[in-house]
C-alpha cells in the first residue's frame, strides 16, 4: 500500500552543492512527499544529467542581498516549500521570505550573507553561532504563527537533538530513572539533572577515506568544504555546566540572550578535545562550533527563581576523516590562505568507512553512554544513489524535517528541540545505519599527578577533555 501523500505542492531548492545532491534522490525515491516540481536554483550547475532525466528543473543563478527577492518571486507560490541547502545566502532572509510567501522552509544551518563569517567589522561575539541564533529568535518573535520554519536541520544539527532525547530515555531505562511525564524543556533539563549527566558530547568519529590521495594544498572532506572551512574558523563555542570548577582564561560570556552558551577565543578547529565513539573508542577530536550547542545550552539548562541550577557542559567533539583533518591542519598552518583546491568525496571513498554520530553522556551511575547512528559507506550506496554515510545522515534529517513541517505547517519557526523526535527518528531511521546504545567506562586521561588527584575528587571538568 502506498503511502499517505501529506504534500504536494512545488519544491524550489536552494544551492547544489554535496548535500542537495545527496538529499534530491532521497526525495525521488520516497513516497510520502508528492512534490509537483522540482526546481534547483544555484550559480554553479555541474554533473546534472543523472538529476536532469529525473525532470528537476536548474536555474543557474547566484542569490544576494540585492536580487533574492525577485528571482525567489518567480518560482516560489503560497505552499511550496523552500529548501535551502547553500553556503554565503542569508538565512535570515530566505525564512523572512518564505513567511511572507507562505511557504514552508528548512535549512540546515544559519548562514550569513558571504563574507559574514570572516567581516573584519565583526567582534568575535558576533562571528559565533550564539550571535547568528539571537538573530533567529528576534525573527520569530517578531513574525510569530505562520507557516513552518525549520531551522538547522541536517544531522548535526538537526537529527543530534532527538538523538540526545531518545540516548536520555534509553539511559533512564538502563538506570531504571522514571521517564519524564511531559515532553518540555524543563522536564528533559530535570531529567538529565536527576540522572546525573555531567556533560555531553555530539561525538562523532568519520572514517571514511579517499582511493584518490589527497594533494598538497588540497582540501577534501566527506560533506561541504567551505561549510567546513566557515565554521572551523568560528569561535569555539559550547554550553558550560555548573559543575565546572576552573573559568578558562580563553573563555568569553556573551552580553545579550539567554547566555546560556560560552565562547572561547580560539577558532573552533584550533581547540582539540578528548571523546569516544564506539565505532575506534578514544579519540581527539576537534570543538567544532555548530548551532546545537547553542540550541541544547538552552534546553538543558534548568533555572529555579530565576536562578540556574543545571547544565551540563555541551559541546560537539568532531573526529573528521584523515584526509579533511589533514586539510584542516594545512589550512591552519597555512595562516587561513584557501586551499588551491577542493574535492567533497563521492564514488572514490573506499568501502568500508563508517560515520559514528551521537550523542556521549557522562558523569551518570553508568559513567559514560553514548546512543547514536552508525552508518557506513556500503550501506549509504544501497539505500540512495550519490551519497556517503556523512551526506546520507544530513539527506535524512532533512527528510524527516520535511515531513514533519508538513504535518505542522503553521508553527513559525522551530528549531529541533521544538520537534517530536519520535516522529523525526522513525522517518529518519531508513537511514541511519545501526542505531548503537553503548555503555563505556571511559574517561578523559589525566596529565599530572595533581591532576589526577583532583580528576577523582572533581571529575569531568572540561580542563580534562581540553586541557588548560
Amino acid at each position: 500500500m502506498a503511502k499517505l501523500s501529506i504534500f504536494s505542492g512545488n519544491l524550489v531548492v536552494i544551492g547544489f552543492g554535496s548535500i542537495a545532491k545527496a538529499t534530491l534522490p532521497l526525495l525521488l525515491q520516497q513516497e510520502t512527499l508528492i512534490l509537483r516540481t522540482i526546481t534547483v536554483i544555484a550559480p554553479v550547475l555541474e554533473q546534472t544529467s543523472w538529476f536532469e532525466a529525473n525532470n528537476i528543473i536548474f536555474i543557474q543563478a547566484h542569490l544576494d542581498e540585492d536580487n533574492y527577492e525577485a528571482l525567489l518571486d518567480r518560482y516560489v507560490d503560497r505552499g511550496d516549500f523552500l529548501l535551502n541547502l547553500s553556503v554565503d545566502v542569508s538565512s535570515i532572509a530566505l525564512m523572512t521570505y518564505a513567511a511572507h510567501a507562505g511557504a514552508l522552509y528548512l535549512d540546515t544551518c544559519i548562514e550569513p550573507w558571504a563574507g559574514g563569517y570572516i567581516d573584519p567589522a565583526l567582534s568575535s561575539a558576533q562571528r559565533t553561532n550564539y550571535a547568528l541564533r539571537q538573530q533567529m529568535l528576534t525573527l520569530r518573535n517578531r513574525l510569530g504563527k505562520g507557516p513552518t520554519a525549520v531551522v538547522a536541520h541536517g544531522a548535526n544539527p538537526g537529527l543530534i537533538s532527538h538523538l540526545l532525547k531518545a540516548g536520555l530515555m534509553r539511559l533512564a531505562d538502563e538506570l531504571k530513572h522514571p521517564a519524564p511525564l511531559a515532553d518540555g524543556q524543563v522536564q528533559w533539563a530535570r531529567l538529565a539533572m536527576q540522572m546525573g549527566v555531567k556533560v555531553v558530547h555530539i561525538a562523532e568519529h568519520d572514517t571514511q577515506r579517499s582511493t584518490q590521495p589527497r594533494q598538497a594544498g588540497e582540501f577534501i572532506n566527506t560533506w561541504s568544504v567551505d561549510g567546513f572551512i566557515s565554521e572551523a574558523g568560528q569561535p569555539a563555542e559550547l554550553a558550560w555546566g555548573t559543575h565546572e570548577r576552573h573559568w578558562r582564561k580563553d573563555a568569553r560570556r556573551h552580553r545579550t540572550g539567554a547566555k546560556n552558551a560560552i565562547y572561547l577565543d580560539h577558532p573552533s578547529a584550533t581547540v582539540p578535545v578528548r571523546t569516544w565513539t564506539p565505532v575506534a573508542g578514544s579519540c581527539l577530536g576537534l570543538l567544532i562550533t555548530h548551532h546545537e550547542t547553542c540550541s541544547l545550552a538552552d534546553y538543558l539548562t534548568l533555572r529555579e527563581h530565576d536562578e540556574v541550577i543545571y547544565r551540563p557542559t555541551l559541546h560537539y567533539a568532531y573526529r573528521c576523516c584523515d584526509d579533511a583533518l589533514l586539510s584542516i591542519n594545512e589550512l591552519i598552518g597555512n595562516d587561513w590562505a584557501p586551499p588551491r583546491s577542493k574535492r567533497v568525496m563521492g564514488s572514490e571513498v573506499a568501502d568500508g568507512g563508517i560515520d559514528a554520530l551521537g550523542v556521549l553522556l557522562m558523569g551518570h551511575a553508568l559513567n559514560a553512554y553514548w546512543f547514536g547512528s552508525m552508518l557506513s559507506v556500503d550501506q549509504a550506496r544501497v539505500l540512495v544513489p550519490f551519497n556517503t554515510a556523512t551526506s546520507l545522515q544530513v539527506a535524512a534529517g532533512v527528510f524527516a524535517g520535511m515531513v514533519w513541517a508538513v504535518r505542522n505547517p503553521d508553527r513559525g519557526i522551530v528549531e529541533a528541540e521544538d520537534m517530536d523526535h519520535t516522529l523525526i527518528l522513525d522517518t529518519a531511521a531508513p537511514y541511519l545505519g545501526l542505531v548503537v546504545a553503548q555503555r563505556t567506562d571511559w574517561r578523559p586521561t589525566h596529565t599530572s599527578a595533581q591532576d589526577k588527584r583532583d580528576d577523582i575528587q572533581y571529575p569531568w571538568q572540561f580542563a580534562q577533555f581540553a586541557g588548560a
